[in-house]
């Protein structure tokens, strides 16, 4: 059955149900006070236009992440999770702390049957600083892989010049990282303002619009060697972002380590134990440490973007290291 986004608010009831830490925390009550930059409109938005387009169901996620506090009180988690016939899961984590932090992480990821990019907003706000992700994550390489790269962003990169205007590059980007993002991303950094905001709410909606028409569009692949692929794909990104996400020291911070490892693997990179078996040392073996483990450093390799390496027709002009020189091979 199909369900509002105003009435899933109203109805998040439960605590996150995980580990012996679940004491220190409590149910959600009324909402935070949304200010005039609160990002739930955004939330808001994208799940009301999601369900314009295609049929929106609860996630099974739902019943065990919805909502709770911090540690301390001061600060508050939503947690809302979809699926629809094409998405695979649509899901958002909301934080509002009392001194004005708030943080907006949206994805939506497609079904294994489907080579569509995964939708991604990571936005983190506090009073005078606004750090910000917008991308069309691609699922496939854009870098050497043009088929894939002109099948879903020729016809994006004009929505992409405008906001890469209005939104300038946000400075040094690792090479590691770049590797997950297409040549519309937005990476940007602004001090708040109401325009700055503005533009970025107009940059939310556009983008997810033309991921939604992206997927009215996409055709079921029928090929099941190209739905392996994509299956492993999708893994492959969503081991990455499970072990470097770099939101991840702030849920440490505020609900501890054991119930932000299952919210970040089981609720924000649901999948990264469902979709396959590999580790992260199977794909990224260049952060292996001598003793077995993974290096906790971002970047092995040490080279970082510091202006927007593609160029207006979406050709990729800066360079990356080959697999060879990732692994110290070379």
């Amino acid at each position: 059955m199909e369900s509002s986004s105003l009435s899933f608010f109203s109805t998040l009831k439960r605590p996150l149900s995980t580990g012996s830490n679940i004491n220190n925390f409590k149910p959600k009550g009324a909402l935070v006070e949304v200010s005039a930059c609160s990002y739930q409109k955004f939330l808001h938005f994208a799940l009301d236009e999601t369900k314009r387009r295609t049929h929106l169901l609860p996630s099974p996620l739902q019943e065990n992440f919805n909502s709770m506090m911090s540690m301390d009180g001061k600060a508050k988690l939503q947690m809302v999770s979809f699926q629809a016939p094409k998405i695979r899961l649509l899901r958002n984590l909301s934080i509002e702390a009392s001194e004005g932090m708030q943080i907006l992480d949206f994805a939506v990821f497609p079904e294994q049957g489907f080579d569509l990019p995964i939708f991604c907003a990571n936005f983190f706000t506090t009073p005078t600083t606004n750090i910000i992700v917008l991308d069309l994550n691609p699922l496939h390489d854009v870098i050497n892989q043009r088929d894939y790269k002109e099948k879903y962003y020729k016809s994006l990169m004009p929505l992409g010049l405008k906001y890469a205007e209005l939104l300038p590059w946000g400075g040094k980007l690792t090479s590691e990282s770049l590797r997950f993002f297409s040549p519309i991303v937005i990476w940007t950094k602004f001090t708040s303002s109401q325009y700055k905001h503005g533009v970025l709410y107009s940059a939310f909606m556009d983008y997810y619009k033309a991921w939604l028409e992206l997927m009215e569009q996409a055709a079921e692949e029928r090929d099941t060697s190209q739905i392996i692929c994509n299956r492993e794909a999708q893994h492959r990104y969503l081991t990455w972002r499970a072990e470097k996400d770099p939101g991840h020291r702030i849920l440490k911070k505020l609900i501890g380590e054991s119930l932000s490892k299952d919210l970040v693997r089981s609720f924000l990179f649901n999948g990264v134990d469902e979709l396959g078996t590999k580790t992260f040392l199977d794909y990224f073996p260049e952060y292996c440490c001598e003793n077995g483990t993974i290096n906790d450093k971002r970047s092995i390799i040490g080279k970082s973007f510091e202006s927007r390496p593609w160029d207006t027709s979406g050709e990729f002009i800066g360079s990356l290291p080959s697999l060879n020189e990732e692994r110290g091979l070379s």
